[in-house]
């Protein structure tokens, strides 16, 4: 056997030695396990519940593609029907169950257009906020983010009253109110050219669908997006969609196979939009309101 101080301090040092070699690996390995993990997580993802007015133009499509445009990517799922009201959602559970069979940052809720105005009979507009309230307290409930997106009247006092009659219901609920039709009176005197009604004249054209994606990016990103060049890449529904109320990514197939797949917006149609909607006004304010009602 080998001994001796020469033989010891060789031995010594190998053992220094193989323990640093240790203890470097060992913090290598806590780091790695400590590093940010980049997967579908850091994709926020959001539900849209509503009708015609929400898919025609498919909105949700069209947030998803501002978010990734300007670095916040938005995976978005929709719960859509045309002509549903937010109670029939409420009747069947559908929103409860999809709530908690997944991860949801937010749950943006639109309801039948004219539903809130007592269009449908002296009922409805009752029947309308009973069933916002139950969506918002099913969100809170899970930590989501809910919000209400207004829907529009061609008429400027139908307008007026349709925006005081949905705020009021989001103020109910506890939640974010997301204002469309006001926004949409000042643009359509400004900007008479573009496309704001489908075929019909009563559903969203091209440039409506846009102004909804660009409050609701609003709402959830509290900023407004950068005037890039979009390109949006999903079924670009009309009218006549096949949609049914099943839950459906707003990316994924449609269920017509003529439904156009692919439709863009140029960085100027985006800043002339943008010179009409107020970024210092809006989510934030209404979010503080409705904080101060509920106290």
């Amino acid at each position: 056997m080998r001994s001796g101080p020469l033989f010891a301090q060789n031995h010594l040092t190998h053992f220094w030695a193989r323990l640093k070699a240790f203890v470097a690996l060992t913090v290598l390995l806590m780091c790695a396990s400590c590093a940010p993990i980049t997967s579908a997580t850091d994709t926020d993802r959001v539900l849209f519940v509503g009708n015609s007015l929400t898919y025609v133009g498919n909105t949700p499509a069209i947030v998803s593609a501002l978010g990734a445009a300007n670095g916040k990517p938005i995976a978005s799922d929709m719960i859509v029907k045309g002509g549903a009201t937010l109670s029939e959602r409420v009747a069947d559970g559908a929103v409860e169950r999809v709530l908690e069979g997944a991860d949801y940052y937010a749950l943006v809720l639109q309801e039948r257009g004219g539903e809130l105005m007592c269009s449908f009979g002296p009922d409805s507009c009752a029947e309308s906020r009973r069933a916002i309230a139950v969506l918002a307290a099913l969100g809170e409930e899970r930590g989501v983010h809910v919000f209400l997106l207004g829907t529009y009247q061609r008429h400027p006092a139908a307008s007026r009253y349709l925006v005081e009659r949905e705020s009021l219901a989001a103020q109910e609920a506890g939640i974010p109110y997301i204002e469309v039709s006001e926004t949409l009176q000042r643009l359509l005197e400004t900007e008479p050219g573009l496309s704001w009604f489908a075929d019909d004249g009563v559903h969203p054209g091209k440039h409506l669908a846009l102004l909804n994606a660009v409050v609701v990016h609003r709402a959830l990103h509290r900023t407004l997006p950068e005037p890039l060049p979009l390109t949006v890449k999903a079924p670009i529904y009309g009218t006549t969609s096949g949609v049914t109320e099943d839950l459906r990514s707003a990316q994924g197939p449609p269920p017509l196979p003529d439904t156009p797949t692919e439709i863009s917006y140029s960085p100027d149609t985006l800043k002339r939009l943008l010179a009409y909607i107020s970024n210092e006004t809006g989510i934030d304010d209404v979010r503080n309101d409705q904080a101060d009602a509920r106290r």
